[in-house]
């Protein structure tokens, strides 16, 4: 499995922790990214948009404030978010532990 560290990733505050769960060669064209997430306190994923694709959120751990397309909500653990193709969203950590999730781009 490939981890990275992204800064201020789509303009969010800090970084966030990627771990690769698929490859490109396993994810066979039909899927961008299928990843575990780690958000660290007082850290964010910006606001960002998708075109041509959809993105699941699968909350597996901690608390955070979700931007669904304008609409903010809190999320915890064993909540799911659906991005469709042209709609955008963020998250950022509102609490004092990680907040992980799943996170899943298909391809329309």
């Amino acid at each position: 499995m490939k981890t990275e560290r992204v800064e201020n990733m789509a303009g969010g505050r800090g970084h966030v922790t990627i771990k690769h769960i698929l490859g490109e060669k396993e994810l066979n064209g039909k899927c961008r990214l299928y990843a575990e997430v780690t958000i660290e306190p007082g850290c964010s994923l910006g606001y960002h948009e998708h075109h041509g694709e959809s993105e699941t959120y699968y909350i597996l751990s901690g608390d955070g404030n979700y931007d669904d397309n304008g609409r903010i909500r809190p999320v915890k653990a064993g909540d799911i978010t659906y991005t469709p193709d042209g709609c955008g969203h963020a998250l950022s950590n509102s609490g004092e532990k990680d907040l992980v999730f799943m996170a899943l781009i298909i391809k329309d």
